[in-house]
């Protein structure tokens, strides 16, 4: 080894020992008699000093050339500091500089390896390598291996068995894009990169494998925001003789196993609520359960005052921010500003203060009288200093609208804290969906989630009204896990495919390799899968999954370090029989 401890390893006990340090330079401090180095490894920090009269001329001399990132070998004795640093572990010593090595010069940085960088997104993703030397953007990353390291511990303990599966597969149409791959031996022919493993999974259930995960790689081609990346990590579960129930109470305790190991947190209640309160109280699928603010719907008495806005309006529909009637006319415009951006879309916004005094001040004062008002505010349970927010319009466009309104004013006041967290289970979701654009139906999760089985009966009379026996994990307003019950029947499967289009050649064309396996004795099973990045950034109380990726894409889908994608030669492409357009 070239050296003999680490960076962030010595203390005052050390103090006389020799030892040799390896590092990369953080700054040089220059005081003409004296000069310290600040060397940092992976695992802290650690001051060297250079006296003059201690250290000869030429030794002061090499470490005042020293420069930012020159990687270096420092031999000397541990020595007390005089001017102690309580903000780093080795604050409490220093290295009294004997020989000095370069073994590495390095040219100025693009900007600095500091906790709070100059540089931007796009120069720090460009020197990815640079960035990763930086004290925050390492700590996510050593984040992301205890996650890791604590989900294979508590699924080992469940007797989960960790399978690798194929990452060249077949090409589906259902879903997300494919990135799809060439093959040179089958001219003409392509493989896709999985979207996730979710067929091989389910044919090791068939294969008696009882209980299998996964922490892999998965990939869609779909456009990018904060919490999607082109590649991605999913932990990838499935048990078999289970039923939902078996595969909630698993995954809670995994959850509980991450937070205790990982954060220090003991979580208690995991809630549960069903897709349609989750839509109709939160106007979402994903809650944020960590404050109230509850959708209350007021077309009963809201409608048939004269107020042409809710009169044409299929819902009405509005939430209690408690204490906020002193908000300022600027303050409620504000509010309307938000609501009526593109990304949210909704016309206006009326609200109601419910003032000390116990009278109502609203925008639509001349359609409603103060017992109007007072009705609004029972509806609501709204105290004296209570703010009513209220919109209209199409339901499901005005719930979601509402629903980005509440998240805004749950941050405004400061209710959404980051280390605060609080999780539940969605249940029965929709088992389709309609697309009024290819007027048929899509499966809500996929093909091969069971619908609950007192809803099997309506698979060909009512299908919109179908209850997937599927569950999603929210935490804080995020989705990270989702599952099934899936189908093990092959008849079940058919009837499955034929109500999302498939004809019987297709259905058999793309996935009859499952159906025929369930053809063998197919056990009841079912899954879940957690998107591992999130469950990174949520941890990491960041909303931004790049975070904590080594090497993320841009939200292009672009590597601008390695420049990739790319072009690639004339030659491969005559190899794989293409032609470009």
């Amino acid at each position: 080894m070239l050296r003999t401890h680490t960076c962030g390893e010595l203390r005052i006990n050390n103090v006389n020992q020799d030892i040799v340090l390896c590092g990369w330079v953080q700054r040089v401090r220059d005081k003409g008699s004296v000069l310290w180095v600040d060397l940092r490894d992976r695992y802290g920090l650690t001051q060297l000093i250079f006296e003059e009269g201690v250290a000869d001329a030429e030794l002061m001399q090499r470490a005042a050339k020293l420069g930012r990132e020159f990687v270096i070998k420092a031999s000397g004795q541990v020595v007390e500091r005089i001017s102690k640093n309580d903000k780093i572990s080795t604050g409490d010593i220093e290295i009294r500089v004997k020989s000095l090595e370069v073994l590495n010069p390095s040219k100025v940085p693009p900007f600095t390896i500091d906790d709070n960088t100059d540089g931007g997104d796009d120069l720090r993703m460009r020197y990815r390598y640079l960035d990763l030397r930086r004290n925050p953007v390492r700590k996510n990353l050593q984040l992301r291996h205890k996650m890791m390291q604590e989900t294979r511990t508590y699924l080992d303990r469940q007797e989960f068995i960790e399978v690798e599966t194929p990452v060249l597969i077949k090409s589906t149409p259902e879903g997300a894009r494919d990135f799809v791959v060439t093959s040179r031996m089958n001219e003409g022919e392509f493989y896709a990169l999985p979207q996730s493993p979710q067929t091989f999974k389910q044919l090791l259930m068939v294969s008696g494998f009882d209980r299998y995960f996964q922490i892999v790689k998965c990939f869609r081609d779909e456009d990018l925001r904060a919490d999607r990346q082109p590649e991605f990590t999913q932990i990838d579960c499935e048990m078999t003789f289970v039923e939902r129930e078996d595969i909630l109470t698993t995954f809670e305790g995994m959850v509980r196993h991450l937070f205790k190991t990982v954060k220090g947190i003991e979580i208690r209640d995991i809630d549960r609520m069903s897709y349609d309160d989750a839509m109709q109280l939160y106007g979402s699928d994903k809650p944020d359960t960590r404050f109230g603010m509850q959708f209350v719907e007021l077309n009963a008495l809201a409608q048939g005052k004269g107020f042409n806005v809710f009169d044409s309006s299929e819902l009405v529909v509005g939430l209690c921010a408690e204490g906020c009637a002193t908000y300022s006319r600027k303050q409620l415009d504000a509010l309307t500003e938000f609501v009526k951006k593109p990304q949210i879309g909704a016309k206006g916004l009326v609200y109601v203060k419910y003032n000390d005094d116990g009278s109502y001040k609203s925008s639509v004062d001349k359609f409603y009288s103060q017992e109007d008002l007072a009705a609004w505010a029972e509806a609501f349970n709204a105290k004296r200093g209570d703010l009513l927010l209220v919109m209209s319009g199409e339901a499901d466009h005005t719930r979601k609208a509402l629903s980005e309104l509440r998240l805004h004013m749950g941050s405004e006041l400061d209710f959404r804290k980051p280390d605060d967290y609080k999780a539940l289970w969605v249940l029965d979701f929709p088992l389709l969906e309609w697309d009024e654009d290819t007027q048929r139906f899509h499966a809500m999760h996929h093909p091969f989630t069971s619908p609950i089985p007192a809803d099997l009966d309506k698979l060909e009379s009512d299908p919109g009204k179908v209850k997937a026996n599927a569950y999603d994990m929210v935490i804080n307003g995020v989705e990270v896990g989702g599952g099934s019950i899936r189908i093990h029947d092959r008849a079940v499967q058919q009837r499955m495919f034929t109500q999302l289009g498939f004809s019987e050649d297709e259905a058999k064309r793309q996935f009859g390799f499952l159906m025929d396996a369930f053809e063998y004795g197919a056990p009841p099973h079912g899954g879940i899968a957690f998107g591992f990045d999130r469950l990174c950034s949520l941890f990491g109380g960041s909303e931004s999954i790049r975070d904590f990726i080594a090497f993320p894409k841009n939200n292009s889908g672009r590597d601008v370090m390695i420049d990739s994608p790319s072009p690639i030669d004339q030659v491969q492409l005559n190899e794989l029989g293409i032609k470009l357009k």
